[in-house]
């Protein structure tokens, strides 16, 4: 019998999260993959059995709407990312479609509290503007209704509790860098609620109960976000409060309650706070240290969250403010115990100009003195690992593997600075933390930096084939999911709707041309000497699967040992179960083969 579990183990693992409660707050929708896909179940917010309501062949998010037991649901076909929304009771009965247009894509942006109204953001104009519509919810077949039209990426965030504003985020063409606006649903009138002049963040509002202002975070002015209020009468805002790390917050609709929370180095921690004192009441008490995501019943007496941490895949937990009571309400299944897995030490490193990279070290229980490494970057760039479960991960250590999760820069959550030091033609700064990595694992990691492996999704896999095509003496093999290979045939290939959004980040077709191909793994392909392990979904419309082809070819021209596996109904990653079950442990073992893991 070996000494370790097959990966089906760890991928088999369940995960669920909540979505929110139901009008009366006796019920919590809850999302699961228990059936293999993400499908929404319903369960008592006091605890009890899950009742499925939805059994789709792809993956649906959902929530309740805030007046009656319905659900609306959210969901593309084979990974397109074009959304169409439905309704449908919460027992799975009467499902009826309430925005249907299966060319374009459908994002929610909020219900009214009267429960009568959606807005929600669409492309269907020209295929690559999102402007914003509001549907009528009381009657089957009715029109939406354009109100705002400003172009470019715009989404609602929201309405005022009495209905009467709506407010529209809209990301501008810079890094980082996005405005809110509220529109008066019935006239179209518009306040800018963020003018500014250099790059800044703007959350989503948080409404006072009165419709009177709301609180929200924003970095304008500053490194790290922080917390405003918005007072609608004089149309300004100004801080209130400030924490060490970045910080967002959430209002309870009778305006009880502020909720505040920190994200220190990639964990979640939750105060609760007066909001006309702005005086600490209390902290959420979490299972242990995680990542947690977070919202309020309507009487503002509960909590419902979900929580994960390296050694925990992610359950349902409701919090009750007055007792002080915690109830977790899923207990996933799960053939792997937490005791066989590892939680990751926080280091941080130096970097070739003495940037210091956080970086997540999870060590096997093994009695080799310089294990293999696999560096598993995250994708984005714009994101951050956080201490979240990962299956992949648990099992190749568990395997024998040290796995390095760093967050390089360009990532979120250690301010804006940080942030934007990947921007345009710095992009290859963010390559170089790889290898001042590799340095400090082969020394003060402890590892075997001969047997050094990349492995990333997304962007992820941009940077796993940028360090084999960069740094090829460092490297001994790589796996990329749903990867970068050329950043201008992605730009050229990604959707429409896209295009202009990532040219904030990579630098522009029209400017930048040159720089893209010099930063590209494929013009400098011929360096790469590691075998090669790619996964892709025929459908991604983000990173266009020609990416995987392109380098993929090039790599057999060269005699060079590449795989490619590509699912027909799968988009910008592995949604389903039985892709998973197919793709990873073919990788891991392509990792074993190559590395010498035995």
């Amino acid at each position: 019998m070996p000494k370790y579990r097959p990966l089906r183990d760890y991928l088999e693992i369940r995960t669920a999260a909540p979505a929110n409660f139901s009008r009366d707050g006796s019920k919590v929708l809850v999302q699961s993959n228990l059936s293999g896909t993400a499908q929404l179940y319903v369960i008592a917010s006091s605890g009890g059995d899950l009742h499925q309501i939805t059994e789709f062949d792809e993956p649906v998010g959902g929530a309740y709407l805030p007046t009656r037991d319905e659900v609306v649901l959210s969901m593309d076909a084979g990974g397109n990312e074009r959304t169409q929304l439905s309704v449908m009771a919460d027992d799975g009965s009467n499902l009826r479609p309430l925005v249907h247009d299966p060319e374009h894509i459908h994002r929610v942006g909020g219900v009214t509290r009267d429960g009568s109204v959606l807005a929600y953001a669409s492309n269907a104009r020209n295929g690559t503007d999102f402007d914003v519509y509001v549907v009528p919810l009381a009657s089957s077949g009715s029109d939406p209704r354009l109100v705002f039209d400003m172009g470019g990426w715009c989404q609602p965030a929201g309405f005022s509790p009495d209905g009467r504003w709506l407010a529209v985020s809209r990301l501008t063409e810079r890094s980082g860098d996005n405005d809110v606006y509220l529109v008066d649903v019935d006239t179209r009138e518009i306040i800018h609620v963020s003018p500014h002049e250099d790059d800044a963040r703007f959350s989503s509002p948080s409404w006072l109960p009165d419709s009177s202002g709301f609180f929200f975070s924003t970095d304008q002015g500053r490194d790290l976000s922080a917390i405003a209020r918005y007072d609608l009468a004089a149309r300004s805002w100004a801080y209130v409060l400030e924490r060490e790390w970045d910080a967002s917050c959430t209002i309870d609709w009778p305006g009880r309650t502020l909720m505040v929370e920190t994200n220190e180095d990639g964990a979640t921690e939750i105060e609760l706070l007066d909001p006309a004192t702005l005086t600490v009441k209390g902290e959420v008490p979490l299972p242990g240290r995680g990542v947690a995501g977070i919202g309020f019943s309507r009487d503002g007496a509960r909590l419902a969250y979900s929580y994960t941490s390296p050694v925990e895949p992610g359950d349902a937990w409701v919090y009750d403010l007055e007792s002080q009571r915690t109830t977790r309400l899923t207990s996933s299944p799960r053939g792997v115990p937490a005791d066989e897995m590892v939680e990751p030490e926080l280091h941080r490193f130096a970097s070739f100009d003495g940037e210091q990279i956080p970086v997540f070290l999870y060590r096997p229980r093994t009695t080799e003195a310089t294990p293999p490494v696999v560096v598993w970057v995250h994708g984005g760039p714009e994101s951050q690992y956080v201490p979240s479960f990962n299956p992949v991960i648990q099992y190749l250590v568990a395997r024998g593997y040290a796995v390095a999760a760093p967050n390089v820069r360009g990532s979120t959550g250690y301010g804006k600075r940080f942030s934007q030091l990947d921007d345009r033609r710095k992009r290859l700064d963010s390559v170089a933390d790889l290898a001042a990595l590799h340095d400090w694992l082969r020394g003060t990691g402890g590892v075997d930096g001969g047997r050094a492996a990349l492995f990333g999704g997304s962007y992820g896999g941009y940077m796993v084939l940028a360090g084999l095509a960069f740094q090829p003496e460092r490297w001994a093999a790589g796996v990329s999911v749903v990867g970068i290979s050329s950043l201008k045939t992605f730009l050229e290939n990604t959707a429409a709707w896209r295009r202009k959004f990532r040219e904030r980040e990579y630098g522009s077709l029209a400017d930048d041309a040159d720089f893209l191909l010099e930063a590209s793994p494929l013009t400098h392909a011929d360096a790469i000497r590691a075998p090669l392990f790619l996964i892709h979904g025929e459908n991604d419309p983000r990173v266009p699967v020609g990416e995987a082809r392109q380098i993929y070819d090039l790599m057999r021209a060269k005699g060079i040992r590449s795989e490619l596996l590509i699912y027909p109904d799968e988009g910008h990653g592995l949604a389903k179960l039985k892709n998973r079950l197919d793709a990873y442990p073919k990788a891991a073992d392509f990792l074993d083969e190559v590395l010498g893991v035995r």
